[in-house]
């Protein structure tokens, strides 16, 4: 009998030969297993070894490593030794190593480095005889003290870089290199002298104590807050772990043959088919991120030292055409021989990324299919919105929620008065608001952003900014907004009417003062990845839109109708607003019909002109939803004017307004409670919404129109809602003499609706999940004031995502897919769709597309993500995602 196979925790690699492959990216992280393989391409690596990803979290629990370990990188070593020909502290022949991390996946920046690791008083005289170049030995030292009081005793850079720039402006150098020998010793003392100083221990000499220390900085590493934000912002989940890689020196500071660099298989920016990076000559890694030398363009290493230029255009077409991805490589030029560091999947802007996968399959390299399932989604944002240039220089001065994608400068406005006069003007404005309301509308329509105090991803602000296709940053930390002085602080900064701020919706970020700003572009290749989505996927995506210009760019984006039209937006305009105001203050129903009867015509109007646009699509209409408060003004001078304009007393105006008024209007007289009520509403709906229907179909139009009864919790307010409706379309249908099919259904946004659903399917035809309230009634949460706290559950790991911008699918997602499974049970041919935001969410689409959902529905400027969200739902539970991708 055998006993069970035990994985080593060490891997290595060298001489041609590795322990591990590149398949093994969850054990030895990205960079190991990129090493691992390609030393068994047969491509010059130095040699190495791998502490896998598993120690990570255990150290990090432990604060210790185990007698296994210990003694499985003593023989990684001994093995190291073997390869280099060198002996780990001699101090004739030094092996030096450099550690680093390596996650799963990729994380640019995030974890620590230390080179040159292994050298001492001793040692550095070997390397200085081993070179013929004491200068560079000792400049080595230098580093490796700088990188190993920063990483491993946690000392502040600044301080050592200050010690750094006095020696080299007495020693009149610009490079560190050039510093003279005696200067470089006595610098390396009084460096090691500093540590002690700070800590009140000595430097530690002994390669083997640097060793472990350094291991373990490296582990620590992966819980920085920087990593942590890292890992926050792409989804990459704490468990995961991050790998150390232990590989012998080489070094580009040896001589000027020699150097190092980082370069890409592709421009990352544009996609294009070049070798494209930087490097520096007589340099080590760490100089061509720090900014202290100006890195020089790749393609001037072909003049510099040709024969290592050729040897690196070699190995990157190898690494791409075996990878059969953009690669993002790192490499040390040695006097003259290449050594390769890294390989890694290259990230890429998201026009790059669509360039890469149609040029890739327009060169047999990958398939369609992996074209599609190698797009990040959200990537697409960066070609459907402005983006903040690259190269700006930014002030930042808040963050918050990234409520609608995009990017925009502009002057600061505090009211929407004010907005929409400079806008129309031609000026750019960015509308502040400590949160906006309906009444907001008028400016957040001519506002190039919008940014408010409080509110969350599904707040007023929100909804309405991505509908629009506005950059919206909501929820902003520490932002104070005093609107009556026009002014706004964060901290100590106080900015005024008329100052420039920069608004990033997409990254949740505002600055002060005027980005620079890139241009959407929609190349060929887009349409081309967006034909073979639609191949791909079937479900099926449409847009909310509540205005025909919502329609029509939903239309462009590619949507298949549209899944929810608030009808409520169409009332806050003009004359529809004041005859909806005198509607809500009459005083009998004789008076509501009066004021409805003016309402008719005009949202007819707009459903034609909405189902024309959609051109025989399915179109879904909510009935009234909101609470009748949020149609009136609220301040004396606000209700004075209205008072006028309407022939009534201000007083009895008050009156109306404040018994209006609700200690939670979210859950008090709004949606179908509203419609039964007061049923004049739903029959002037219906109606209207039917009349706009038999209207196209007179003119020989296509027309799928579908009426969602909205908050329903029982089945009976749903029966009363419904007899309405079917009660207008008797009458539409015999006064205009023609018919037209349409659907009643009802959205599913309270628990107890999710729950009956059985009941409700019976009366139903169609399901639509507003998963914004359904969100919000399941977890007890207000959208608009979560925000305050969210962040700290996430931080505290109480939740894993904001549940208003991911699908909860444990709790929300369980009475989902509760409500679609009994609903169908009872009504086979039941329609299924979702209309909340989620429904442009990537993860949310594949649980959507899961369940079996006829239909999502998002903002216009998410269709296109949708729609790759949905294929790439369709190739999953086809198992044809892509396998290549592992990084974010």
């Amino acid at each position: 009998m055998t006993g069970s196979f035990t994985p080593p925790l060490v891997y290595f690699f060298g001489q041609g030969r590795a322990d591990g492959t590149a398949a093994m990216k969850e054990v030895l992280g990205g960079k190991g297993a990129g090493l691992a393989e390609m030393t068994t391409l047969g491509i010059p690596v130095p040699p190495g070894f791998t502490i896998t990803t598993t120690i990570c979290l255990q150290y990090l629990e432990a604060k210790q490593f185990s007698p296994r370990l210990k003694a499985q990188v003593e023989q990684a070593l001994q093995r190291l030794e073997n390869a280099t020909g060198r002996t780990f502290g001699d101090r004739v022949n030094p092996l030096l190593v450099s550690v680093r991390s390596g996650a799963p996946v990729s994380m640019p920046g995030m974890m620590d480095t230390i080179l040159n690791l292994g050298l001492n008083e001793e040692t550095v005289e070997g390397l200085a005889a081993q070179s013929g170049n004491p200068a560079f030995a000792w400049d080595s030292y230098r580093r490796f003290v700088q990188m190993y009081a920063s990483v491993v005793c946690d000392l502040p850079k600044k301080g050592f870089e200050q010690i750094l720039e006095e020696q080299r402006r007495a020693a009149g150098v610009s490079r560190d290199i050039d510093l003279p020998l005696p200067v470089l010793k006595e610098l390396v003392r009084a460096l090691k002298a500093r540590v002690k100083e700070e800590t009140g221990h000595p430097f530690p000499d002994s390669p083997v104590e640097q060793l472990w220390g350094a291991v373990a900085a490296v582990f620590e590493s992966w819980n920085t807050q920087r990593a942590i934000d890292y890992r926050r912002l792409h989804d990459v989940p704490d468990t995961m772990g991050t790998a150390v890689n232990v590989v012998a020196m080489v070094f580009g500071n040896i001589g000027e043959d020699s150097g190092t660099g980082v370069a890409f298989t592709r421009d990352p920016s544009t996609g294009e088919n070049r070798l494209y990076g930087e490097y520096l000559i007589n340099a080590q890694g760490e100089d061509v991120v720090s900014g202290m030398r100006t890195p020089e363009p790749i393609d001037t290493l072909a003049k510099r030292l040709p024969a290592s230029y050729r040897e690196l255009e070699r190995t990157a077409r190898l690494l791409e055409r075996h990878f059969r991805d953009v690669q993002d490589m790192e490499f040390t030029i040695e006097r003259g021989q290449l050594y390769m560091l890294q390989t890694r999947r290259g990230q890429r802007s998201g026009h790059a990324a669509v360039r890469i996968a149609c040029e890739m399959v327009d060169e047999g390299v990958i398939s369609k299919e992996e074209a599609v399932s190698r797009i990040p989604p959200n990537d697409l944002n960066q070609l459907l919105h402005p983006t903040i240039d690259p190269h700006s220089t930014l002030d930042l001065l808040t963050t918050g929620l990234p409520a609608s994608p995009g990017a925009a400068s502009g002057t600061l406005v505090f009211d929407a008065n004010r907005a929409e006069q400079l806008g129309r003007a031609g000026q750019s404005v960015i509308l502040v608001r400590t949160e906006t309301s309906p009444e907001d509308f008028h400016g957040m329509i001519v506002a190039k952003a919008i940014l408010t105090a409080r509110g969350g991803m599904t707040s007023h602000a929100a909804v309405v900014a991505r509908g629009m296709g506005t950059p919206c940053v909501a929820a902003a930390q520490h932002l104070e907004v005093d609107e009556q002085q026009r002014e706004l602080r964060v901290g100590q900064r106080v900015l005024r009417d008329g100052d420039w701020i920069t608004v990033d919706g997409s990254a949740g970020r505002v600055y002060a003062g005027q980005a620079a700003l890139v241009a959407p572009e929609m190349s060929g290749d887009f349409m081309r990845l967006m034909e073979w989505s639609d191949e791909l996927r079937h479900i099926r995506v449409r847009v909310n839109a509540d205005t025909p210009a919502d329609a029509h760019r939903g239309r462009d984006f590619g949507a298949e109708g549209i899944g929810l039209c608030r009808t409520e937006h169409m009332f806050f305009e003009g004359d529809r607003l004041t005859a909806m105001r005198e509607m809500i203050v009459a005083q009998d129903e004789a008076g509501r019909r009066k004021a409805l009867a003016k309402l008719l015509p005009m949202q007819r109007g707009d459903f034609e002109a909405i189902f024309r646009a959609m051109e025989g699509y399915p179109v879904c209409i909510r009935l009234l939803d909101p609470p009748l408060h949020e149609f009136l003004p609220h301040s004396d001078d606000e209700i004075n004017g209205l008072a006028a304009q309407l022939g009534v007393p201000a007083d009895r105006l008050r009156t109306i307004v404040h018994n209006l008024r609700e200690v939670n209007p979210m859950l008090g007289l709004r949606g179908c409670r509203l419609g039964i009520k007061y049923p004049e509403i739903t029959h002037m709906q219906a109606r209207a919404i039917l009349e706009a229907a038999c209207s196209i179909a007179l003119r020989k139009g296509r027309v799928q129109p579908e009426i969602m009864v909205p908050l329903v919790a029982s089945v009976v307010e749903f029966r009363k809602q419904a007899l309405i409706v079917r009660q207008a379309a008797q009458e539409v249908f015999s006064e205009m003499q023609i018919s037209v099919p349409f659907l009643l259904g009802t959205m599913i946004e309270l628990p107890r609706a999710a729950l009956t659903a059985d009941e409700i399917a019976r009366e139903a035809q169609f399901f639509s999940f507003g998963t914004n309230d359904l969100t919000q009634t399941t977890w007890g949460l207000s959208r608009d004031d979560a925000a305050r706290f969210l962040p700290e559950y996430i931080d505290q790991h109480i939740i894993d995502n904001d549940p208003f911008q991911v699908l909860d699918v444990p709790g929300v997602g369980k009475l989902i897919q509760m409500a679609c499974e009994m609903g169908r049970k009872t009504r086979q041919d039941l329609k299924l769709g979702i209309c909340g935001e989620h429904g442009g969410e990537p993860a949310s689409v594949a649980f959507c597309d899961k369940l079996g959902m006829n239909y999502v529905s998002c903002s216009p400027f998410r269709v296109p993500i949708a729609r790759l969200a949905a294929a790439q739902a369709a190739l999953a539970e086809r198992g044809e995602v892509d396998r290549t991708r592992a990084t974010v």
